[in-house]
């Protein structure tokens, strides 16, 4: 298991809060979705976790624990991974109780007047559009295993979802200009579904500053004593400073949370308040 993993552990070590339960996890072969991964194992659960590469997921698995992970191979915004990673959720694990939407691309640095239209549209079709997708998908799927299953005390289909927005999406940055278009429209999707879902699955949002992944290395690598004193907490984010806040919401001891967007940056929107 990972160096960090053991680190975000509770002092008295981890809850049950996910006994039983079932997590599909996209992104989830590194950084910010492997820790969530982990977390939600650590607490009883069972995940499936996406990412495109094969290798890569198997030894994601291997740290998880076959008996409680499998790993799928494929692009986020791919119709027919989408329909095989859920319906093998479902195959294997009987139901689906969770969805957190985590993978994301940003493949363009620099300003909005240098941007490549279909690189813009790239990004809002793995950031935004496939988010909607596999959450569609997801509800359905994890409705039809709920009926099918005539053992079950409480019905439930799908119960949670978080999506893995960013502080980019709350105020205008430079050089990220459009993947934080991309989160605001993320954020505006998780409202909309929280409303649209309600009662029977909650859909809340996390709100990251920096966390050091390879997606955001660009960001600090080389100045990252630079770009930790921006932030009042004086440090840059890791994954388990998402895990923890993705398990709170997701568990029910955030039964009557939806539609919020939490932020996790370090104290870095207090100082931009300033």
């Amino acid at each position: 298991m990972a160096d960090n993993v053991v680190a975000g552990e509770a002092e008295n070590g981890p809850g049950r809060r996910f006994e039983g339960r079932v997590a599909l996890i996209t992104g989830a072969s590194r950084g910010i979705g492997l820790a969530i991964a982990h977390r939600l194992v650590a607490e009883g659960g069972r995940v499936v976790i996406t990412g495109r590469s094969a290798d890569t997921l198997k030894e994601a698995v291997a740290e998880l624990g076959p008996d409680r992970a499998l790993g799928i191979a494929g692009k986020a915004d791919d119709a027919e991974h989408r329909a095989d990673a859920i319906g093998q959720a479902v195959d294997r694990f009987g139901r689906l109780d969770h969805l957190v939407n985590n993978a994301g691309i940003n493949p363009a640095y620099g300003p909005l007047a240098e941007l490549e239209t279909g690189v813009a549209r790239k990004i809002l079709e793995v950031n935004v559009l496939a988010a909607l997708e596999w959450t569609r998908e997801s509800v359905a799927a994890a409705a039809g295993a709920a009926a099918a299953d005539s053992s079950a005390a409480t019905g439930h289909g799908l119960r949670s979802i978080v999506n893995m927005a960013s502080i980019a999406g709350t105020a205008s940055g430079p050089n990220i200009a459009f993947y934080g278009v991309s989160k605001a429209a993320l954020i505006n999707l998780t409202l909309q579904l929280a409303d649209e879902l309600a009662p029977a699955t909650r859909v809340n949002a996390l709100a990251p500053a920096v966390i050091k992944t390879r997606l955001a290395r660009a960001l600090y690598e080389g100045r990252e004593e630079e770009a930790s004193a921006a932030y009042p907490l004086r440090r840059l984010g890791v994954p388990d400073d998402v895990a923890g806040p993705a398990a709170f919401l997701l568990s029910d001891d955030a039964a009557w949370v939806t539609g919020q967007t939490l932020r996790v940056d370090g104290g870095a929107s207090v100082r931009a308040a300033w």
